[in-house]
């Protein structure tokens, strides 16, 4: 056995620490079922017990609205007592902080129960149960995510709903995969890359996209669910950090212009077989391919509330966005919600793109794995591939309105089996709640019409 790989968690936190004598603190870093970041900041030592036996946080912060406030009816709060869970660190994802004044460190962490099991209502747990039922029959994903997100200034988005912190193009130009637009952001971007590195993000290409202001970061393909979900997570928040430090700020809002294109999180996933082949190669693979593709199209209304968690986000799905709005596959066809991407046969994979920016990565994943191996496990066939435009055509469409979504997924028999009844009770009064403020919300603009 590697020498490394016998040492502890603890000793492995011990050796980040003895080589980094000149961290003063240490971010400890968990996902709620929002995506949204939560935890504690510690001193640096902390992350020794973080590693072994784990750092004690409440079971309810899965249990929190997208505002940060108890949802009563998940019964993870005071009716239970309010109990603590054990956050470990996941292995690897230890990093030094860039962007902070002080010399910190950051940890990721997935919550466990007071006996040791995984705590049913952490989405990483969920993600591991599909990775789970691929190996079982053999196979590992290979993953990939890309993020989209706007840099504004906050004073002038939040008062107004103008971009105007992006100086290098005026608001009308969209100034689409131009070079010159990413110039203007040279620095920020350098900063991206190279505290992506530190922190052992796989970041690929940096693309400027289709709106002025807004961009996307590739990350490369893993072998491992888990760590391409960890990766999103930790870029969201390398990038909201960094953006803040050049005078920005990142916005991963799926819709923050009605008049400009949204934000997306794009998933591409194949599947190796135990030789390490792409199952989905050669003529017996293009049949589990489009089994696979069939399975994301049969479950995609049931886990519609996992891609479009939030109420902004289904002001993204309008036609003709490059955001989809109909259950359509197709091959290199940027309008479909499945896309087979041009490429070798021996690198074919799905890129699934119906997820906001803002959706947890997590549960995405789970949901994209999760309805690929049921096509596949259920043998469904899939339709035509869509040739064109698919927001031309006349073919069933996903729900623009979140409380259809929220009683697809409380209704599915899919997602309970999927994320356990646990997780799938807590998700959907989370969205149930929230959603509730948004209908009690009267907007600026009702108000200067009726008043």
């Amino acid at each position: 056995m590697d020498a490394k790989a016998a040492e502890s968690p603890a000793e492995l936190a011990a050796q980040f620490l003895g080589a980094h004598p000149e961290i003063d603190y240490a971010d400890l870093l968990i996902s709620d079922l929002n995506g949204i970041i939560r935890g504690k900041s510690a001193p640096a030592k902390s992350l020794i017990k973080a590693a072994e036996p784990g750092m004690n946080l409440p079971l309810s912060i899965f249990g929190l609205d997208i505002w940060g406030r108890e949802v009563d009816s998940t019964n993870l709060h005071i009716e239970t007592g309010d109990k603590d869970g054990f956050c470990r660190m996941i292995p690897g994802r230890v990093s030094l902080i860039p962007w902070s004044d002080q010399p910190g460190a950051q940890a990721l962490l997935s919550m466990y129960c007071e006996d040791g099991t995984p705590f049913a209502a952490d989405p990483r747990h969920a993600l591991q149960g599909v990775v789970d039922r691929l190996a079982a029959k053999g196979l590992r994903a290979v993953t990939a995510m890309e993020l989209e997100f706007y840099l504004v200034e906050e004073e002038s988005y939040l008062q107004k709903g103008q971009m105007s912190g992006d100086a290098t193009f005026g608001p009308d130009q969209q100034e689409m995969y131009a070079l010159s637009a990413l110039g203007g952001r040279d620095g920020l971007f350098e900063a991206i890359r190279s505290a992506a590195k530190a922190q052992g993000l796989p970041v690929d290409t940096i693309i400027k996209e289709a709106a002025p202001g807004q961009y996307e970061v590739n990350l490369y393909h893993r072998d491992d669910p888990l760590a391409a979900a960890d990766d999103a997570v930790l870029l969201r928040r390398l990038i909201g950090g960094l953006a803040r430090q050049a005078g920005f700020r990142a916005t991963f809002m799926p819709k923050p212009f009605g008049h400009w294109p949204g934000n997306g999180l794009h998933v591409h996933a194949s599947l190796l077989n135990d030789e390490g082949d792409n199952i989905f190669a050669g003529e017996d693979g293009h049949t589990l391919l489009g089994r696979a593709a069939a399975g994301l199209l049969a479950t995609m209304r049931d886990c519609q509330l996992v891609f479009i968690p939030s109420f902004n986000g289904y002001r993204r799905l309008t036609p003709g966005s490059y955001a989809p709005t109909a259950l359509a596959w197709g091959w290199n066809n940027r309008s479909v919600a499945v896309r087979v991407p041009a490429s070798d046969d021996a690198a074919l994979r799905l890129e699934h793109r119906l997820s906001g920016a803002d959706a947890n990565p997590y549960l995405v994943m789970a949901a994209v794995l999760g309805g690929m191996l049921h096509g596949m496990e259920e043998k469904l066939a899939a339709p035509e591939p869509m040739e064109g435009n698919a927001y031309d055509a006349n073919l069933p469409s996903l729900t623009d309105e979140m409380d259809e979504a929220i009683d697809a997924f409380a209704g599915s028999a899919f997602t309970k089996n999927l994320f356990g009844e646990t997780l799938h009770h807590v998700f959907t009064e989370i969205k149930r709640a929230e959603i509730l403020e948004f209908w009690n919300e009267i907007t600026p603009l009702e108000r200067s019409t009726y008043l």
